[in-house]
């Protein structure tokens, strides 16, 4: 198993491998054919490959030797003023020497930090530098971006990962990590990443690290939160009629695995929604039972008295639908 971070060394080199943004890396990959560049902003969700896609660029641009030419900065570590007046257009001044490219890059991760002076003073580093530095700003919101720095960037707006993209990438990290993913572990990863693949990588990689064959249990073990098995159970239990069990089910998630009741009423819920047994009338009433406890949750009421009233909610509507 390698020491490494698993999402840094499977970080794609180039446009070529970068999965799901297909519009996106069409429109980047004409930048390289045509040896040009606008300055961009990259938007979206944490995980999608913004970061990725600029480095892709700059190593497609320039070669081997691209980080002579890019300077990486964060914003959210350095998000003031005085950044821009020194590092920013310290780098931007100079020209890229020793390549057919006639200007570098400055990738700003993580943009929509920056203070507003600091923005402003970078919108005008932007217009002065174009000659010799295009400007790559990364970021999760672009309505943080002042809208002068918006109109003088070419907006890209990346979108979660697709679940046969993200699956197949997981896949095939595993495959050459020798680490076994059974379906549902695989499911697991998919669903707490969210479309983030990074964080897909980082659970794959933490799982493995105690589990010679990844499933659901050992993912939600790795994020300390509720396995969905057991939710299912102590939810069916309620609906047999069994309130006492369910009950005992509860409380080893609340007080033996010291669980968040959030994170429990959330994947009641979920999995409420998902049962095939429940007809959408009762899932109507249930979801209502839910929203109750949850919002009491939010007022500081017990957690334990709380979520036992949802299981007796659900043993009376499973003794109704009987």
């Amino acid at each position: 198993m390698s020491s490494g971070m698993w999402a840094e060394k499977y970080r794609p080199k180039t446009l070529d491998e970068i999965v799901n943004q297909r519009e996106i890396v069409s429109r980047l990959k004409n930048f390289v054919q045509e040896k040009n560049l606008p300055h961009l902003l990259l938007v979206g969700p944490a995980g999608v490959g913004k970061t990725t896609s600029i480095l892709a660029l700059a190593r497609d641009l320039y070669g081997p030797g691209y980080r002579n030419f890019i300077l990486e900065l964060n914003a959210s570590d350095e998000r003031g003023i005085d950044v821009i007046r020194e590092k920013v257009k310290n780098f931007a001044r100079t020209a890229a020497i020793a390549s057919q490219v006639s200007f570098k890059i400055l990738i700003m991760d993580e943009a929509d930090s920056l203070t507003s002076a600091a923005q402003h003073a970078l919108r005008r580093t932007m217009e002065i530098y174009t000659k010799t530095c295009r400007f790559c700003l990364i970021g999760n919101y672009s309505e943080n971006i002042i809208d002068p720095i918006q109109s003088r960037c070419s907006i890209f707006r990346y979108g979660p990962l697709e679940e046969s993209d993200a699956k197949g990438w997981i896949k095939y990290i595993a495959k050459n990590e020798g680490v076994e993913v059974l379906d549902e572990g695989l499911e697991a990863l998919y669903q707490a990443s969210g479309g983030d693949l990074r964080k897909a990588t980082n659970l794959l990689q933490a799982a493995a690290a105690t589990k010679s064959a990844i499933d659901d249990v050992s993912v939600y073990e790795v994020l300390g939160k509720v396995s969905p098995e057991r939710v299912r159970a102590m939810i069916q239990t309620s609906l047999d009629g069994n309130f006492m069990k369910a009950r005992d089910i509860l409380r080893e998630l609340l007080i033996d695995q010291g669980l968040a009741p959030d994170d429990i009423i959330r994947m009641t819920y979920s999995e409420l929604m998902r049962h095939t047994a429940i007809s959408e009338e009762w899932k109507v009433k249930l979801s209502d039972a839910v929203g109750e406890v949850d919002f009491r949750l939010t007022q500081g009421a017990r957690p334990e008295i709380q979520l036992s009233t949802l299981l007796a909610h659900l043993a009376l509507a499973g003794e109704k639908m009987k």
